[in-house]
């Protein structure tokens, strides 16, 4: 694992597909700081955030904790968005203050903001890339019949059925994150290690201490279980729609910066509700192009973006969320498809044995 640097594009040369496009979004002004914007959002979320747990220390020992841990799984998610605006320097221009309060926002929610960083990072570098976006990689699901072909242990025995299987894992989702953040402190490559560690334990602690300090054991684990899950299934609905189904390329195609990005990534059609929702994301072709820019922004650039990819005959891939949905599904179904023909295989032939 490599230290993680700044979210932005790599620098291009004047001429390039991508420059031009980049001055036409200069020039419509949307690289701008968007510091209303921010300042309202924020306070929304860390205000929500208060009322979440200050409700659940009034209502105490009573079922009714757990529409408050649906209420805080969403809570819990928000403030991962907001987290990656800050990562992606979209809330403040210096690499400071971006760094500062994205690892305050991650905090509090268990996530080790270098681990998580430094595995975006490599994402954006090279979205849907073999070997070289984390992302992919399989270690618990098959991306591609290749994956599938060399796949052993876990995602050989989840492989078959994995479409149907990818909402239910979505519910470790969130275990998955703060294990990783855990496990990620031991890496000595990692800046920060110790002060990511020390907030992780900070929040591990003081969570588990108001569980079960105000729930008695059943209620606790309950409470537990329906907030992580519900922020796992969430956190992976966010972030599914993005680039799951879409072109997988091999480490040795090397396409230009923007047809890259343009490629390998799906937006998601949508209202103000989808916004907020996925937080932005479901912009994702202008995030990928431009992922210092403010996510409000970024509707409006999809507009630019989307024009100028058809000027240049490069495929701009959107679509309804659950249409995005049945895409990710059908990719899945099709990825596990050798493991399938390899179980039928070895049952016909116990059954030939037989």
């Amino acid at each position: 694992m490599t230290t993680a640097t700044p979210l932005t594009p790599p620098t291009v040369r004047h001429g390039s597909d991508f420059a031009r496009l980049s001055r036409k979004i200069t020039e419509a002004g949307l690289l701008g700081r968007r510091p209303g914007y921010y300042t309202a959002r924020i306070t929304t979320v860390a205000g929500l955030y208060a009322v979440g747990w200050t409700a659940f220390a009034f209502v105490g020992p009573s079922w009714w904790t757990l529409a408050i841990a649906a209420f805080m799984a969403v809570l819990y998610g928000q403030v991962a968005l907001v987290a990656h605006d800050m990562a992606h320097r979209q809330v403040f221009r210096r690499r400071r203050a971006s760094e500062v309060s994205g690892r305050a926002a991650a905090a509090l929610i268990g996530m080790g903001y270098g681990w998580w960083q430094d595995k975006h990072t490599r994402h954006h570098a090279n979205p849907n890339t073999e070997g070289l976006d984390p992302d992919i990689d399989p270690d618990v699901l098959v991306w591609t019949q290749e994956q599938a072909g060399a796949a052993t242990g876990l995602p050989r025995l989840l492989g078959r059925w994995q479409a149907f299987l990818f909402f239910p894992l979505l519910t470790l989702e969130g275990l998955n994150l703060h294990v990783s953040s855990g496990r990620s402190i031991t890496n000595r490559s990692l800046k920060h290690r110790a002060l990511d560690g020390i907030l992780l334990f900070a929040h591990c602690a003081v969570y588990l201490t108001a569980l079960f300090w105000v729930l008695p054991p059943g209620m606790a684990f309950a409470f537990l279980a329906v907030h992580q899950c519900l922020f796992g299934v969430y956190l992976g609905s966010v972030f599914a729609p993005n680039h799951k189904g879409m072109p997988i390329l091999s480490a040795d195609d090397r396409p230009d910066f923007l047809r890259r990005q343009v490629l390998t990534s799906r937006n998601v059609d949508g209202g103000w509700f989808t916004d907020l929702a996925l937080g932005g994301l479901n912009h994702q072709i202008e995030h990928h192009l431009f992922p210092s820019m403010p996510s409000p922004n970024l509707r409006k650039a999809r507009t630019i973006v989307r024009h100028y990819c058809r000027e240049l005959g490069v495929d701009y891939a959107e679509t309804g969320l659950i249409a995005s949905y049945r895409l990710v599904l059908t990719s899945l179904h099709r990825a596990g498809t050798p493991l399938r023909k390899s179980a039928y295989r070895s049952e016909r032939r116990v059954q030939d044995k037989g």
